[in-house]
């Protein structure tokens, strides 16, 4: 389903033209209201929108990293120097978790927040879903840019049933009950549902379930992955992802499961760059890099080349759904990422290739680095947990250390363990336990 036809459809070329406008007059806004592009651009040597350039020559300017944002509030703004909108013109304030210290606030003037609600909507109606069909979410709103995720369901039609983390049992009452047709929910929380089903009995692969959209996390796009999804729910599975700082659900996968779209086409701008250098990669099919996003038409706090920390592969090629924009696969977050003798290795690469050796293992998966910081010495630890009522064999770990260092080009220390060992999320998995 595409809510907006024309702009979905529209050639690439004519897209760049059009957002090249769009980011002239952001660059404008930048540099009359915001008090921390206008001394970082000027700084970088930069005086003026003119200056700046188009979109042919945003990769000269600096990029903009989370650390920098933060380190500009202070009691009297505590959303940072960023901020470009008075408070009369603020409708929204959002917030991250926290969970490395002080929340960050996201305000949001009204268009703002229906340019999220948009691209949202764009990138969640990509799956097939349409309007009046019941969902089930299991998304956390309150002070979370969640929240416009909600919002965009309701822009798509969709008879919305919100349960948010940690209502399982009511949850999978309401599937029973309500027959809806789509399930929205983490990558880590639909694999937890298919065993909290099978330990209860429960056929969740005959409910009324035909499309679970996963997002909030790398790993819905993972084949192996992806077949223990689809299996397990007797569904199609498609991927959102978004950057809270950014917006909500910014990317959206389609029927044909290639890669995720461009949702927020004319809203943000999509870079890649070498994560270690920061120096600009070609979005070419195929090229692999980490996401850096542009606003083009923001105004309560916009950014500009913002590092999303998330480690992408690009696919350009015509897509049979008919969408034009560049899609993406989120291979992992270069947060996560450990270096072992030179080799970068995700976590979420470590789990795809231990699911290939399914039904031996659960597909739950925790690596423990021995050193601390990202460069590690190998054989690198992962304990790989068994599929209920298996046992553990010396030939099935040596088998998928072996793979490891096949695909991954990295020496592996393989710990089987029982079913059951490794903690369950109904919201994010936590892959890396130091």
């Amino acid at each position: 389903m595409m809510l907006a036809y024309e702009v979905e459809t529209r050639p690439w070329a004519e897209q760049l033209a059009v957002d090249n406008a769009c980011y002239r007059t952001q660059l404008a806004y930048l540099f009359d209201r915001s008090a921390f592009y206008g001394t970082k651009l000027t700084g970088a040597g930069f005086a003026t929108a003119r200056a700046a350039g188009g979109l042919a020559d945003i990769a000269q300017l600096p990029l903009t990293e989370k650390g920098e944002l933060r380190a500009t509030c202070t009691p009297d703004n505590p959303i940072g120097a960023h901020l470009c909108a008075t408070s009369s013109e603020i409708v929204r304030i959002y917030s991250t978790s926290g969970t490395t210290g002080t929340p960050s606030y996201i305000p949001l003037t009204a268009g703002d927040l229906d340019n999220w609600v948009t691209a949202s909507a764009r990138s969640y109606a990509a799956s097939g879903v349409i309007a009046g069909q019941r969902a089930v979410s299991s998304y956390n709103a309150g002070p979370f840019v969640a929240g416009a995720a909600i919002e965009a369901f309701d822009r798509i039609g969709l008879c919305h049933i919100p349960f948010g983390t940690g209502n399982t049992e009511r949850l999978m009452t309401a599937v029973e009950q309500l027959g809806p047709e789509a399930a929205i929910l983490t990558p880590s929380y639909a694999a937890y549902l298919i065993e909290w089903a099978a330990g209860r009995n429960v056929d969740l692969a005959r409910s009324s379930v035909k499309r679970v959209l996963v997002a909030g996390e790398p790993g819905g796009g993972e084949p192996a992955f992806r077949a223990k999804l689809e299996e397990g729910w007797g569904a199609r599975v498609t991927e959102a992802m978004g950057i809270g700082d950014i917006g909500v659900s910014l990317w959206g996968e389609c029927e044909e499961q290639d890669g995720m779209h461009l949702g927020a086409r004319g809203f943000v701008h999509a870079e890649l760059i070498d994560p270690e250098t920061g120096v600009a990669v070609e979005m070419d099919d195929g090229a692999t890099g980490e996401l850096v996003l542009t606003h083009l038409q923001h105004r309560a706090a916009p950014l500009l080349r913002f590092r999303t920390r998330d480690h992408v592969q690009v696919r350009t090629s015509p897509c049979r759904c008919g969408r034009t924009s560049p899609r993406v696969r989120c291979l992992g977050r270069t947060d996560d990422m450990l270096i072992v003798r030179g080799v970068n290795v995700f976590p979420s690469a470590v789990r795809e290739v231990v699911s290939a050796f399914a039904p031996e293992v659960s597909g739950q998966i925790l690596i423990r680095p021995e050193a601390p910081g990202v460069k590690q010495e190998p054989p690198l630890p992962v304990t790989v947990e068994l599929a209920r009522g298996a046992t553990a064999d010396t030939g099935l770990s040596e088998a998928i250390r072996e793979r490891l260092r096949s695909v991954l080009v990295v020496q592996m220390r393989v710990d089987l363990v029982a079913w059951g060992s490794l903690r369950r999320s109904e919201y994010k998995s936590k892959l890396v336990e130091r």
